[in-house]
């Protein structure tokens, strides 16, 4: 009977076998492996003796359902092996997996002696299931991370990281001017520039981070153990300036850009939604101060989302309510110093918050379309000045993209000129290449209208774009503006920009266009543009934008040559500024006022007594702190040298790199005591209200 049990017992597992719906295996004591079916595996036979888990492998990529501990971790601990996938690791061409389960041998005395088990092939169901642990965990659209997996991963990093004070950085993008690619050129479209746009975002992250698509144009970044914000900037800054190359879409061009928010955990939040929120006012700020550009967070910026909100309904009611008005800035002719006429630039004085600044309101405007009824007031405000005023001064308006856009705007323009009675060859219409970004039959049909009026076009922001030059090969330019970005470093040494304006002149020659080079704003920068080929200038060294009367009154006296006068090198280092802060020497803090920031360093008012060559230690607040050496003393104003350089928070200003954890800043402060007597004297500093 047991000779019979054994032939059916054996009939039955070769059946199994043959039959390919799976396999049997066995090990020895020492796990290595002494039986596998030989119908399974290539030369099977040959990786008898081999130590079981070298022959196959677990899916590291998906680990979801996978057992927490290795298998190797299991043979070792004699474990019962139930339902682990695997594949074998010595045929990479092989793509079948198996569910693997193994029960433990042992003698009557206890000895282990190894391994018998099966495997049966779950390929089919398990694609499956990868499938749906996919969907789950990502974008269908663009392949990255999304919402719910990116906020389990914030999650987990943050409670890893919390106890040993590690740390990490969250970047919040958006995109700018996207609607208007889905808008003009389809939803289709606009699937496919977040297509390209995430394997932008994967080519600068690269193995840094993990990238996700929280949904919309709106994209995440984690980045763990990165605190370092020079780091944090130049990547910001890459990203921006990738993602603002031109996108080929369906035979088309689309630009857009990018807004950066960027906030650092433990310093701006200690869990994922304080970090979020963080990383969020961040962005919002990025987007206010002009976009294309990127934020860190600071405490300061907690009120501007409510103070955005307000700025936007009091716009609303300026036009009406008479706050606005047009101030005109000189264009120079720089062979004579002559004005030759003036750019139209919008002032909006609110009758309580004061003077609020174009960068501020004009990106307002433009996201609440009220960009379009201030834009058309400003053309015709503008004409009906300069209609007044000599037939040789010419005047420069700027048009928004958004502006552009409508479908009224040729008509608008029309209109100006006639109510106002000014020659159209005086009108000159300041564009940016973002009004390219409309589908482009319909961008030449208003350039051809438009110089069927007679007026002029003037290309603004020149150089700062990512592919000007195939602009002008088509559209109907009569003059070139030089950013000032490429002015201010002008006169820097081991420095392109003059280079890049000498080019741009020549270029501007060779089709036949004018040039203006804006912001001049001191006599080294002048000198530099003048031999470079500059006829004609804009800057501070000349004028500032100034009132209608005033205007009027240089024209009625006929005095229209403008001396330049400012300094004679330009230090665009140098950030005046009063913003108190604390010095730390020793056991002893005083309360002070910085002066003068740069990268390097900083004039500090208040401490009477610092020999030359002291160590400070300045508190910028928020956990920066800048060792530093006293290296100019007189009387109560000393200079400071940085020990290291100071770096760009996004928004003209400067930070630290580094920044000490909030729980470490309260352990000090509960620790320190004085001790002694302070070796200077704190005075008090003359001035008016704080500002920074």
């Amino acid at each position: 009977m047991d000779h019979v049990d054994s032939a059916v017992r054996l009939a039955v597992l070769d059946g199994f076998e043959e039959g390919g719906l799976g396999w049997l295996w066995a090990t020895d004591g020492e796990g290595r492996l002494s039986y596998i079916t030989q119908t399974i595996l290539d030369h099977a036979q040959s990786y008898i003796g081999r130590p079981f888990p070298s022959v196959v492998e677990t899916d590291n990529s998906a680990a979801a359902g996978q057992p927490s501990r290795s298998l190797a971790f299991q043979f070792s601990a004699h474990s019962r092996i139930s339902d682990v996938i695997v594949r074998f690791a010595v045929r990479r061409d092989d793509q079948r997996w198996w569910s693997l389960s193994g029960q433990p041998r042992y003698t009557p005395e206890g000895t282990f002696t190894g391994y018998v088990g099966f495997a049966r092939d779950v390929t089919q169901e398990y694609a499956r299931q990868r499938e749906d642990e996919r969907a789950a965990e990502f974008d269908s659209l663009t392949g990255l991370f999304n919402r719910h997996r990116m906020t389990r991963r914030l999650d987990a990093i943050l409670a890893a990281y919390r106890a040993s004070g590690r740390c990490c950085s969250l970047l919040m993008l958006d995109l700018d001017k996207f609607k208007h690619v889905n808008d003009t050129m389809g939803h289709p479209a606009g699937d496919e520039l977040l297509r390209q746009v995430a394997e932008r975002l994967r080519k600068v992250v690269g193995d840094r981070g993990d990238i996700g698509r929280l949904g919309g144009d709106e994209f995440q970044v984690i980045l763990p153990d990165i605190e370092d914000r020079g780091r944090l900037g130049e990547l910001a800054s890459k990203l921006i300036q990738m993602i603002s190359q031109p996108y080929a879409i369906e035979g088309k061009r689309a630009v857009i850009g990018t807004s950066v928010g960027v906030a650092v955990a433990p310093h701006d939040g200690e869990d994922r939604e304080a970090l979020v929120a963080s990383a969020d006012l961040a962005l919002y700020a990025a987007k206010n101060g002009g976009r294309g550009q990127f934020r860190f967070f600071s405490a300061e910026l907690k009120d501007e989302a409510q103070e955005r909100t307000i700025l936007t309904e009091d716009l609303r009611e300026a036009l009406g309510r008479g706050e606005l008005e047009l101030h005109y800035q000189p264009v120079v002719r720089i062979a004579d110093n002559y004005v030759v006429g003036f750019e139209a630039l919008m002032r909006w004085n609110h009758p309580e918050r004061g003077p609020i600044a174009p960068s501020v309101f004009i990106p307002i405007a433009e996201e609440s379309n009220l960009i379009v009824p201030l834009g058309e007031w400003a053309l015709r405000q503008a004409c009906a000045d300069a209609a007044q005023w000599p037939d040789n001064v010419r005047l420069s308006v700027n048009v928004s993209a958004v502006q552009f856009a409508v479908s009224g705007f040729v008509n608008a323009v029309a209109s100006a000129v006639a109510t106002s009675g000014i020659d159209p060859e005086r009108l000159e219409l300041e564009l940016t290449e973002t009004v390219f970004m409309r589908d482009s039959e319909a961008v030449d049909e208003v350039f051809a209208s438009l110089k069927g009026l007679g007026v002029r076009l003037a290309l603004d922001d020149f150089g700062t774009g990512y592919s000007s030059l195939s602009y002008l090969r088509s559209a109907p330019f009569d003059k070139l503006k030089i950013d000032r970005s490429f002015v201010e470093t002008c006169a820097a040494k081991d420095n392109n920009s003059a280079k890049i304006i000498s080019a741009i002149i020549g270029l501007a020659e060779a089709l036949g266009m004018e040039t203006t080079v804006e912001g001049v704003e001191a006599f080294d920068q002048l000198d530099v543009v003048k031999k470079r080929g500059a006829k004609l200038v804009q800057g501070h060294l000349f004028a500032r934008a100034m009132p209608l009367a005033e205007v009027e009154a240089k024209l009625e006296s006929g005095d229209l040559k403008l001396e330049p006068n400012g300094p004679k090198r330009h230090r665009p280092e140098r950030r005046s500024v009063f913003r108190r802060v604390t010095v730390i020497h020793e056991d002893h803090r005083y309360e002070a006022v910085m002066r003068d920031l740069s990268r390097t360093g900083a004039r500090i008012d208040g401490l009477l007594g610092v020999p030359v060559g002291t160590s400070l230690v300045v508190d910028l607040g928020g956990g920066q702190l800048v060792v530093s050496m006293v290296v100019r003393s007189e009387e109560a104003v000393i200079g400071v040298e940085f020990e290291q350089p100071l770096t760009s928070d996004g928004a003209g200003g400067l930070c630290t790199r580094h920044r000490v954890p909030p729980s470490t800043l309260q352990a000090a402060g509960a620790a320190a005591e004085p001790k002694g007597k302070p070796r200077f004297i704190q005075v008090a500093v003359p001035g008016s209200r704080e500002r920074t």
